[in-house]
């Protein structure tokens, strides 16, 4: 017999999407498909034993038998009264004062004693003044006595008009004011200038080492003006540079104490080399300070 011939029927192709087919393959080869399946069949398999499970029957609660005769308990409702309590129950720990008698304030003077010369204690201050043209003699004698021991000690300063205390008080002699000292925290900064030529490109560097720079102080110069030593941090001893308008980029560590889009004050620390853009690029101030001491700046 002769086939019927009809028209071929084409099954259409299914594509597998390819993270679908990574993640067989990637579980294939690490032998993760047994794990994989048997938790699918957990997780299908566990809510059919769940409700398959025996319910507990509730326990039935039988009440307490009664005795024979006797009458069934009944709920009084009855409206409380409370009133006001008694003042007396309220007050019996309290003792009653009079409230139009002041409490005493006189002090118990029974036990103490009088100082005398040789009893319990006794001081006695003498102040005599001499004063002259050139100076006034303060003479102070304190008298004290304890137990039958007297004690004297005296007391001698002398006070020279427009000047300080001299004598036993160790004022400057001859009637002339201490002086006091003024001191500066100068730096010690060594130099680097970068400047790079365009159409030669040929960098010339310049390096120059200043010792002993008080504030405040254009570096490296005033002519051409990177930073201003402003001097130290009263705070971390670390010295403090006011960046001028002329530098567009600054390269190092440091913590910026002043400015929001361009740092204007800046704190650094001694041996951290920082670096300064002046203008379009074409000369860098590098500079690092070496030491911060005090320096002695003159009186008053």
């Amino acid at each position: 017999m002769k086939k019927i011939k009809g028209p071929d029927l084409k099954m259409p192709e299914l594509k597998v999407p390819a993270f679908a087919r990574d993640l067989y393959d990637d579980l294939r080869d690490r032998r993760l498909l047994p794990l994989v399946a048997l938790v699918l069949v957990a997780i299908v398999a566990v809510p059919f034993l769940l409700s398959n499970g025996s319910e507990p029957k509730p326990v039935t609660v039988k009440p307490a038998p009664q005795p024979a005769g006797a009458s069934a308990s009944a709920l009084t409702v009855v409206r409380a009264t409370p009133g006001i309590r008694d003042y007396r129950k309220r007050l019996r720990g309290r003792t009653p004062t009079d409230p139009f008698k002041q409490p005493s304030s006189e002090t118990d003077l029974s036990g103490a004693q009088l100082g005398a010369p040789g009893d319990n204690g006794f001081e006695e201050s003498a102040v005599t003044t001499t004063s002259t043209s050139s100076a006034t003699t303060v003479t102070k004698e304190t008298t004290k006595s304890s137990g039958g021991d007297t004690t004297t000690k005296t007391e001698t300063e002398v006070v020279v008009p427009g000047g300080g205390e001299g004598g036993g008080k160790g004022g400057a002699q001859g009637g002339q004011p201490e002086q006091i000292n003024l001191y500066s925290f100068a730096v010690d900064v060594k130099l680097t200038r970068t400047e790079e030529d365009p159409e030669s490109h040929k960098t010339t560097k310049k390096t120059q080492t200043r010792t002993e720079i008080l504030p405040p102080a254009p570096l490296p110069g005033e002519k051409e003006q990177a930073v201003t030593y402003m001097g130290i941090s009263p705070k971390t001893r670390n010295p403090l540079l006011l960046v001028s308008d002329a530098v567009t980029s600054v390269f190092g560590e440091a913590k910026c104490l002043s400015g929001e889009t361009k740092c204007q004050l800046l704190e650094v620390e001694t041996g951290m080399p920082m670096t300064f853009v002046l203008g379009e690029g074409k000369v860098r101030i590098k500079l690092n300070i070496l030491k911060v001491e005090p320096v002695l700046r003159g009186h008053s």
